[in-house]
C-alpha cells in the first residue's frame, strides 16, 4: 500500500514563493504519472501540475509560468514550486498519481493572504 505525505504548505503573501514536498513510501514516480492536485473550500479537487515517467509536465493555464513540478526518485519525492501565488490558490494540496490511484493524504493547507 502506497502511502503519501504532502508537507510544506503555510501561509505565504499574495507574489511569495513557497515549495510543496510529496514523499512517497515506495518507488513509483517512475511507474506512473504523477500529479500535484487541490482543493478549496466549496470546489471540487483540481490538478494543477502533472508529470509523466517520461518527464512531461502539463498545467493548467491558471498556474502556468508560476507552478513548476519536478521528483526526485532517488529520494521517492515529488515537489511543487510555486511562484507569484495569488489568493485563488488558497486550498489544500494533495499528490497522487493521475489518474489517482493511490489512498489521499492528508495534503497540506496553503494560505495566499496579506
Amino acid at each position: 500500500q502506497v502511502q503519501l505525505v504532502e508537507s510544506g504548505g503555510g501561509l505565504v503573501q499574495p507574489g511569495g514563493p513557497l515549495r510543496l514536498s510529496c514523499a512517497a513510501s515506495g518507488s513509483i514516480f517512475r511507474f506512473y504519472t504523477m500529479g500535484w492536485y487541490r482543493q478549496a473550500p466549496g470546489k471540487q479537487r483540481e490538478v494543477v501540475a502533472i508529470t509523466t515517467r517520461a518527464g512531461t509536465t502539463n498545467y493548467p493555464n491558471s498556474v502556468k509560468g508560476r507552478f513548476t513540478i519536478a521528483t526526485d526518485n532517488a529520494k521517492n519525492t515529488m515537489y511543487l514550486e510555486m511562484n507569484d501565488l495569488k489568493p485563488e490558490d488558497t486550498a489544500v494540496y494533495y499528490c497522487n498519481a493521475n489518474p489517482a490511484l493511490f489512498t489521499w493524504g492528508q495534503g497540506t493547507q496553503v494560505t495566499v493572504s496579506y
